[in-house]
C-alpha cells in the first residue's frame, strides 16, 4: 500500500472516532456535541501526529491497513464493549454474505486439516453435491494451482466466482492413489440456517437453527408445513444450542411463529436510540403444540431474544444451560473503502423487561467469552415475572426452566471419561475417522441408511491408527469404543445420504434431545396455561406486554 493510500486511512479513523464520540450518531443534542467537540478534535489531532511519527521512524516499514484496521480501530472499540467491531473490506463483505445466506460458488463448507483444506460438507443440491464431492476430500488444487498451504479464506475466495463460470478442482481421497478431478459450474448457493430437521419421535419435530439469516423464519415455516402443518404436531424441539444470533428481523419472524399476534417479542433503547418495541405481527395463526427450546452457554443475541420471548409468555419450556448473555444492539455503519462499523447503540430487553446483557466491565475478552464465573456480584440481576407469574431473572442471559448438566456427545459416549479426552481430540485432529470411513466406502459404496458398524470394527480402527502412526493405548480404544462406532456411523451415513441423515444419527443419541422428548408433557401443560391466560386477556381487552 502506498504512502498516499495510507494517508487516506486517517480520515476514516477520524470518521469512526467521531461516530463513537457521538458527533454523527442519530439524534445527539447539539449542546452535547459542542461541549465534547473541542476535546475530541484535540485527541484526533494527537492520534494523527502519533501515527505519523510511527510511520516515519519505526524500525521496519509499517503496513497502514494492519496498523489501522487490525490495531487502532479494534483497540478503540474494545474500550467500549466486547461486541462493537470494525470490519475491514473482506470481513465486511463476508459478514454481509453470511447474513444473506446466498453467494455464487460450488456450495460446501471447508475446514483446515494440517496444511491442507478439507471438505467438511457439500450442501444438498449444490454443484459440489451433484459432482460427488464427499466429506474428508482434501482440496489438492484449484484451476491447476496447488491449494496446499493456502488459508481457508483464500481457498473460499478461489472457489467463489460469477454465476455460470467453471472452476476445476483436484482432490485427494482415501483409497485413491492419484488425485480425482472435477469441473464444477458455479451457481447461486442458498445455504440455509436450518441444518437439521427430522421427526425425533412420532409427531415430534426437531429443528436445529444454526444462525439467524434472511431466510430463517421462512425455513422454519416450511419445515413445519413439511411435517404436516402445526395441527399435526404433537410437539416441537427448537434447538438453539451454539446459535450465535444474527438478524433481529429474523429473530422477530421466528418468535412470531410461536406467539400470538400482538404479543411483544423484544424492546431496545439506548442513549441516542429511541425506545423501540417489536411485536408478533402475523402470529402463530392459532397453532397450538408443545414447544421445547434447547439452549446452552453459546446461545446468544437473536437466539436469546427468541428464547426470552417464549419463556416470558410461557409459550414453551427452555431447557439446557444459561445462555451467553449478549444483549447489545449493534447498528452497522457502512464506511469508506468497503469497510463497516458495528457499533453498540442500545440494549435488548425481553417482554417482561429483563436485560439480556451480562456484565463485561473490568474483564478481558477471554474471561468474558470463556470464564463466566468471573462475575461474583451481578448488579444487573433483577427479578421479573412471566405472564403466568413465574420468576425469571435479567442481566445475565436466559436461565432455562430446566437446567441440564453440560454434556457433550463425546463425553456421553466415553465409558471412562474423566475430563479432557486426548484420544478423541487426537483422532479428530488427524482426520482418522474420516479416512477410515473413506476406506470403508471405497470397498462398499452401497451401504444402507440403517447401516451399523459390524463386530470387529473398533479393532479394525485400532489397526488403522497403528498403520497411520497415530498414537493410542488399548485402554483408550476400549474406553472410547461407543464413541468410535457412533462417529464412524455418522460419517458414513453423511457421505452416502447427506448432512441431515448424519446429524440424525448423532442426535438420536444426544442426551439433551432425549430429555427434551421426556419433557414434552410438561411443555404441553405450560402451553395450555399460557393459552388460557391469553384468551382471558383477549376477553378483557387487555394488551399484552406493551
Amino acid at each position: 500500500m502506498s504512502k498516499n493510500r495510507s494517508l487516506l486511512l486517517i480520515p476514516l479513523v477520524l470518521v469512526v472516532c467521531a461516530i463513537v464520540g457521538g458527533l454523527y450518531g442519530p439524534k445527539v443534542a447539539a449542546t452535547q456535541a459542542q461541549s465534547s467537540g473541542g476535546q475530541l478534535q484535540n485527541d484526533l489531532r494527537e492520534f494523527a501526529h502519533v501515527y505519523s511519527v510511527v510511520q516515519t521512524h519505526y524500525a521496519t516499514p509499517v503496513k497502514p491497513n494492519e496498523a489501522i484496521y487490525d490495531g487502532a480501530l479494534p483497540a478503540m472499540l474494545r474500550t467500549l464493549d466486547p461486541h462493537s467491531s470494525f470490519y475491514g473490506p473482506k470481513a465486511f463483505a463476508r459478514m454481509q454474505e453470511d447474513q444473506s445466506g446466498r453467494y455464487y460458488g460450488v456450495g460446501m463448507s471447508i475446514v483446515r486439516q494440517g496444511d491442507s483444506v478439507m471438505v467438511q460438507m457439500p450442501f444438498p443440491g449444490t454443484p459440489a453435491d451433484k459432482a460427488g464431492l464427499r466429506p474428508g476430500d482434501i482440496i489438492y488444487a484449484i484451476n491447476g494451482k496447488s491449494a496446499i498451504g493456502l488459508s481457508l479464506d483464500k481457498v473460499a475466495d478461489l472457489l467463489k466466482g460469477p454465476k455460470g463460470t467453471p472452476v476445476h478442482i483436484s482432490i485427494m481421497r482415501t483409497g485413491h492413489a492419484h488425485p480425482l478431478h472435477f469441473t464444477l459450474i458455479r451457481a447461486e448457493v442458498n445455504h440455509g440456517s436450518v441444518d437439521a430437521e427430522y421427526m425425533v419421535a412420532p409427531g415430534i419435530l426437531y429443528l436445529h437453527l444454526s444462525e439467524f439469516m434472511e431466510t430463517s423464519s421462512q425455513e422454519i415455516r416450511a419445515a413445519i408445513q413439511k411435517a404436516g402443518g402445526p395441527q399435526h404436531l404433537r410437539g416441537m424441539i427448537l434447538d438453539l444450542r451454539d446459535n450465535p444470533g444474527g438478524l433481529l428481523t429474523q429473530a422477530v419472524g421466528v418468535a412470531s411463529q410461536f406467539l400470538a399476534k400482538g404479543q411483544l417479542i423484544v424492546s431496545h433503547h439506548g442513549r441516542s436510540s429511541p425506545d423501540v418495541k417489536l411485536y408478533a405481527r402475523r402470529g402463530a395463526d392459532g397453532a397450538q403444540f408443545p414447544l421445547v427450546v434447547l439452549v446452552n452457554n453459546f446461545t446468544a443475541s437473536a437466539s436469546e431474544i427468541v428464547s426470552g420471548a417464549i419463556q416470558d409468555h410461557d409459550r414453551g419450556l427452555i431447557v439446557g444451560q444459561t445462555t451467553f448473555g449478549k444483549g447489545l444492539v449493534q447498528t452497522v455503519f457502512p464506511l469508506s473503502d468497503g469497510t463497516g462499523l458495528a457499533l453498540t447503540t442500545a440494549h435488548y430487553y425481553t417482554p417482561s423487561g429483563r436485560l439480556i446483557q451480562r456484565p463485561y466491565a473490568g474483564m478481558s475478552l477471554y474471561d468474558y467469552y470463556y470464564a463466566r464465573d468471573k462475575v461474583k456480584n451481578n448488579p444487573n440481576r433483577v427479578e421479573k415475572h412471566t405472564d403466568d407469574g413465574r420468576i425469571v431473572y435479567g442481566g445475565g442471559g436466559i436461565t432455562p426452566d430446566v437446567v441440564l448438566p453440560k454434556v457433550h456427545l463425546q463425553e456421553f459416549f466415553t465409558e471412562a471419561f474423566d475430563g479432557a479426552n486426548d484420544f478423541q481430540n487426537n483422532v479428530l485432529d488427524r482426520g482418522a475417522l474420516l479416512d477410515f470411513a473413506d476406506d470403508l466406502l471405497a470397498k462398499n459404496a452401497k451401504l444402507p441408511r440403517n447401516w451399523q458398524p459390524p463386530p470387529g470394527t473398533v479393532a479394525a480402527f485400532g489397526q488403522f491408527l497403528q498403520k497411520e502412526h497415530i498414537p493410542f493405548t488399548p485402554q483408550e480404544l476400549k474406553a472410547n469404543a461407543s464413541w468410535v462406532r457412533l462417529e464412524l456411523r455418522s460419517k458414513v451415513i453423511t457421505s452416502l445420504y447427506g448432512q441431515n441423515a448424519g446429524m440424525e444419527v448423532l442426535l438420536h443419541h444426544d442426551p439433551e434431545v432425549q430429555e427434551a422428548i421426556k419433557l414434552m408433557p410438561r411443555a404441553e401443560a405450560l402451553e395450555r396455561r399460557a393459552h388460557r391466560i391469553l384468551l382471558a386477556r383477549q376477553r378483557a381487552g387487555e394488551p399484552w406486554r406493551q
